[in-house]
């Protein structure tokens, strides 16, 4: 089994910067796409920002230019770099990833969630 643990999250001011992080620990084959996702009070889970295992990456519209997502494989590790973070960023934060438990199972895990407030 597997598990997504997430940190990072915290209060910051309109216009600062904050890093998630997102580590897999566990027994499992290997690490393949991994994702951000966030939910703020009301409203549907919105897709971030996504990398491949190789490093290609997806972003939301909302965050393109202000967030960066990497991943240090070595660690079965994903981050988001969040600059110039504003209210509308408010969420939930999720992190999600397609884990290979043997050459041939692959489930999806989601992380427990970590709160980030951007206050004005």
């Amino acid at each position: 089994q597997a598990q997504l643990v997430e940190s990072g999250g915290g209060l910051v001011q309109n216009g600062g910067s904050l890093r998630l992080s997102c580590a897999a620990s566990g027994s499992f084959f290997s690490v393949n796409a991994m994702r951000w996702y966030r939910q703020a009070p009301g409203k549907q889970r919105e897709l971030v920002a996504a990398i491949t295992s190789g490093g290609s990456t997806y972003y939301g519209d909302s965050v393109k230019g202000r967030f960066a997502i990497s991943r240090d494989n070595a660690k079965n590790t994903v981050y988001l770099q969040m600059n110039s973070l504003q209210s509308e960023d408010t969420s939930v934060y999720y992190c999600n990833a397609d884990i290979s438990l043997t050459r041939s199972i692959i489930r999806a895990y989601w992380g427990q969630g970590t709160q980030v407030t951007v206050s004005s």
